[in-house]
């Protein structure tokens, strides 16, 4: 059966149900999941009508009631917002409801009504003025499924990379990283990818110092220390895990096809490759959350200054889409 892919629509204040329905115009996504978009319906229609499209939005309340019809987009409808909520401001009213669609969206996923959840961005200062204090959308994501371990991929057609750490100075970063981290994140993507339909997937470590410390010419041991003895732990235990590689080189074989999935050490090591190889295609994953829920997302904000225009981009929503689809969970899929 294919995969059901639940869609949140973000912050509705942005680009998000614009980018949505013209992700979900292209008939090629029908063909390979059954999509449902979690939010307010009317906010769909009014995007629909701003990008002059004929797209039938079908406004649902349970799954029961979806079509998964090309052109058409079923809803499931919370109907929280007014149908006139302007663009490009900051409203608590939309930040609540970007937090309540996830949160129906996680509900969903645990119940295997859906199998994974791609979001819309959200606005972290509309969100917190809705009176929901997180972060982002990770963060909502980790608390709502009771998550400690998680971590955050990236991914473009050539390339899969997951971080070690992400949003601290570089450091920081460096003193974050131990042997049981490093365990954790290659255990976190092995496992990801199986449960994706990789038997048996390929990992390659970076290096925190340049050519990976060149046997103690450049640091002070960091990958001896730091990362090394998770490595050694993750074969122990037959995952193909190696490393630790010179970051320099690594990307490059990797996007050519020889490993399945990169582990970068800190944010920008893993970002800037991402960033290079196709922003426009960039995706954004959450991984570990319990329950094997996959979550993907565009990797791009809500777009203010564009939000009602008719400008959005939607080839990242499109990549999120297929990521999810990729990366869903085979097991549970038909519950």
């Amino acid at each position: 059966m294919k995969p059901c892919i639940g869609i949140t629509m973000g912050d509705c204040a942005g680009v998000g149900p614009e980018i949505i329905v013209k992700a979900l115009q292209a008939p090629e996504l029908y063909k390979s999941c059954r999509p449902v978009v979690i939010g307010d319906a009317k906010m769909l229609k009014r995007a629909a009508e701003l990008a002059n499209s004929e797209v039938v939005i079908h406004a649902v309340t349970s799954m029961e009631d979806c079509r998964f019809l090309p052109g058409e987009i079923d809803c499931i409808d919370l109907d929280l917002l007014p149908a006139d909520l302007p663009f490009g401001q900051v409203s608590a009213q939309a930040g609540d409801a970007a937090y309540q669609y996830i949160a129906r969206a996680i509900t969903m996923a645990q119940n295997h009504e859906i199998d994974a959840i791609c979001t819309a961005p959200l606005n972290k200062e509309a969100l917190h003025k809705g009176g929901h204090l997180y972060p982002g959308h990770t963060e909502i994501l980790a608390h709502l499924t009771d998550t400690e371990d998680f971590s955050m991929m990236l991914t473009t057609p050539k390339l899969r990379v997951i971080h070690l750490t992400t949003h601290v100075g570089l450091i920081k970063a460096i003193e974050m990283i131990n042997p049981e981290r490093t365990y954790t994140v290659i255990k976190l993507a092995h496992d990801t990818l199986v449960r994706a339909g990789y038997p048996r997937p390929t990992i390659a470590v970076c290096g925190i110092n340049p050519h990976a410390g060149e046997n103690g010419l450049f640091g002070n041991g960091e990958e001896e220390e730091k990362l090394l003895p998770g490595i050694l732990r993750a074969q122990a235990e037959g995952i193909a895990a190696t490393g630790p590689h010179p970051a320099d080189t690594l990307f490059y074989l990797a996007a050519r096809g020889d490993y399945d999935m990169v582990v970068a050490c800190y944010h920008d090591q893993g970002h800037a490759p991402i960033k290079v190889l196709g922003i426009e295609e960039g995706v954004n994953i959450t991984v570990g959350l319990k329950g094997g829920i996959i979550r993907t997302s565009v990797d791009h904000g809500t777009a203010f200054d564009i939000a009602g225009s008719n400008r959005a981009d939607e080839r990242s929503m499109i990549a999120a889409i297929r990521a999810a689809v990729e990366l869903a969970p085979k097991e549970n899929q038909g519950k």
